[in-house]
């Protein structure tokens, strides 16, 4: 039995991320089922930082995590968390009262431009403006492009300077608390011990919480498709915006000489090694042509991933009332990376008794008692 202060069950963003904050408290443990970090989520996203995603409870989360990735810690990532892109969003004219709202509720988080059919296409030149295209848009110039392989990585390393480990292709098989410890073993037979058990599944934190005994929250996972192609010959496409639909249709945005777009399918699943559908990526080629003058003659690659919701769609963090030291850190749905530096502190003070970091968010607003009848 290999003891810890804490064990983590899962190796994403959510897990990692809250491993090195509560390093220094103790010793921790990280399990992953899986034999890379971030295999199934984090390291599956199209990862910006930006405003026009989730609600004000989301938007506030993401203000406050943005220090971290423009002045990382020291000695946490020798390459650069991410870099600056404008994020554009545009409408029909039939879309322009939700463009409108949408400016209202992100204008007190960013510095927003609001811009014509001129401006949209200085900006993009590829997109279908005028009758039956975009006729407006709103801008945020500093909009960031996450690095998620240098934010993952930089966690495992905070986490094994502090004395922590990372245990990959540790798939958990059984949990059972006995007096006050949480013992675990994986499927190779390796066992762990630890007063304090973080539920940081993901897609599967609903079946880590079954096997200790306590009841699902009603996760859902949700699978979302990303095709890569060429852009426009003898064009380059580096410095185009990540550029957005007002409504959850499209996303497109440069991606290493190329050009990634994504339908922001959310199709239901059950927690699986999720794959692209043919009709989602048929989707988003469709949905590229519809709203842009471009043409996707060549898919060059296609991926899923999960994004995972809680019922109300805001991410869970607390402790189960119903099992002493199990902590649940899970329903981060989409937001998950550029959310994860005040949601790591968030669990380091619940935990650890470090000080509050959110002036925005209460306790309350992640704990598991709003789900209680």
């Amino acid at each position: 039995m290999s003891s810890a202060d804490i064990l983590i069950i899962g190796g994403g963003i959510a897990g990692l991320s809250a491993a090195s904050a509560l390093a220094n408290h103790g010793k921790v443990v990280v399990l992953e089922g899986e034999e890379a970090v971030g295999y199934h989520s984090s390291g599956r996203s199209a990862t910006m930082l930006h405003y026009a995603l989730g609600d004000p409870f989301v938007r506030a989360l993401t203000l406050e995590s943005r220090g971290f990735f423009e002045q990382p810690p020291e000695g946490f990532t020798d390459v650069p968390l991410g870099h600056r892109v404008p994020v554009l969003v545009h409408a029909r004219e039939d879309e322009l009262q939700a463009l409108e709202a949408l400016h209202t509720g992100i204008a007190r988080f960013a510095e927003l431009e609001s811009v014509d059919e001129r401006g949209l296409l200085e900006l993009c030149p590829a997109l279908r403006v005028g009758q039956g295209g975009a006729v407006a848009g709103i801008v945020d110039r500093n909009g960031i492009r996450l690095d998620p392989h240098a934010m993952l990585q930089g966690h495992v390393r905070a986490l094994r300077r502090a004395g922590g480990e990372l245990m990959t292709g540790a798939r958990v098989r059984s949990i059972r608390q006995v007096g006050t410890e949480w013992q675990v073993e994986t499927e190779a037979g390796d066992h762990y011990s630890a007063p304090i058990l973080v539920n940081a599944a993901g897609a599967w934190a609903d079946a880590v919480a079954e096997l200790a005994g306590l009841d699902r929250i009603g996760l859902s996972p949700l699978k979302r498709t990303i095709i890569t192609f060429d852009g426009p010959a003898d064009t380059d496409t580096s410095g185009w915006p990540f550029t957005k639909t007002v409504a959850d249709e499209l996303y497109f945005a440069p991606e290493s000489g190329r050009l990634f777009a994504s339908p922001m399918d959310e199709v239901p699943t059950n927690p699986c090694d999720a794959q692209p559908d043919e009709y989602e990526v048929a989707l988003a080629a469709h949905r590229v042509e519809e709203r842009t003058t471009l043409k996707v003659d060549r898919i060059h690659s296609r991926w899923a991933g999960l994004r995972t919701f809680s019922p109300d769609k805001h991410l869970v963090a607390g402790f189960d009332a119903n099992a002493e030291g199990f902590f649940w850190l899970a329903g981060q749905g989409g937001y998950g990376l550029q959310t994860s530096p005040v949601v790591a502190r968030a669990v380091e003070s619940l935990i650890a008794g470090a000080p509050w970091p959110s002036v925005a968010i209460s306790a309350d607003e992640l704990s598991l008692r709003r789900f209680l009848a």
